[in-house]
């Protein structure tokens, strides 16, 4: 069941007074459950892609379907998680996860209980009542997962949520995400500039062109979970989308010294 649909999604941009196509007629059919990660070269437009997905930007022309209906503006059906985690230092942990709900009016004994849920999917029980200043990055984005989780959106939408972190945790936390994928069946795309990322997650990548930017290739990842990084049987995914990219990538540098 087609859960998402972008049709033929422009956006300009100006830069120093010239109008620049950042995307170029991105078409995605994104189906119920399905984990999309998107790459493509720094600057192709693939966060801005997201932003409108999210609805907090508008295409020039081109419309994104949810369940066959046009959306235009931000709702609690597509929940974002950002690089940086969005986080309210000023509340505990579990006033953060619950936030999202307190503003959509849960009493307070259910956004407990949901809370506490996530809480625990995440393996953040025990810090409940810490501040958020408190936590390593790792912690933090776990924080910000099981806030979005929380919302029980219908897609959940990620930009680079693992881009700060390190090798560590980010491997820690990729496993921990399929996890919660195969658990919930959330409907989740994902945007990553790493590679290995994608192919560890994805069971469709989505390969970007340089600017201006559509959809250049995708790709199907039909592979047993949870997937480790270092399963060497994963390389010929990796070659695949390296593969789609060089090309992308060497005409990105070459705009950036023309």
């Amino acid at each position: 069941m087609t859960k998402l649909q972008a049709k033929n999604i422009v956006k300009h941009f100006d830069h120093n007074g010239n109008s620049v196509v950042a995307l170029d007629g991105v078409n995605l059919n994104v189906e119920e459950g399905d984990f999309i990660c998107i790459v493509g070269p720094s600057g192709c437009g693939k966060s801005t892609f997201l932003n409108i997905v999210a609805g907090l930007e508008k295409p020039d022309s081109g419309e994104i379907l949810l369940n066959g209906n046009p959306i235009s503006e931000p709702g609690p059906d597509r929940t974002m998680v950002f690089q940086e985690g969005a986080l309210f230092p000023w509340l505990k942990v579990i006033d953060n996860v619950e936030f999202g709900l307190k503003m959509a009016g849960i009493p307070k004994d259910e956004r407990r209980e949901i809370s506490q849920r996530y809480l625990d999917m995440m393996q953040l029980t025990k810090f409940a009542d810490s501040y958020t200043y408190q936590l390593s990055t790792g912690m933090k984005q776990r924080v910000a997962i099981a806030r979005a989780l929380a919302m029980d959106p219908e897609i959940l939408l990620m930009d680079e949520p693992f881009a700060a972190l390190d090798s560590q945790t980010r491997d820690l936390l990729l496993v921990e995400l399929q996890l919660i994928w195969e658990r919930t069946k959330k409907t989740i795309i994902f945007v990553t500039h790493n590679i290995s990322e994608s192919v560890i997650l994805g069971n469709k990548v989505e390969v970007f062109k340089n600017r201006p930017s559509k959809i250049k290739k995708e790709i199907i990842i039909d592979y047993r979970r949870p997937r480790l990084a270092e399963d060497e049987n994963l390389q010929k995914y990796y070659h695949q989308i390296l593969d789609e990219l060089k090309s992308e990538v060497i005409a990105r540098s070459k705009d950036e010294t023309s």
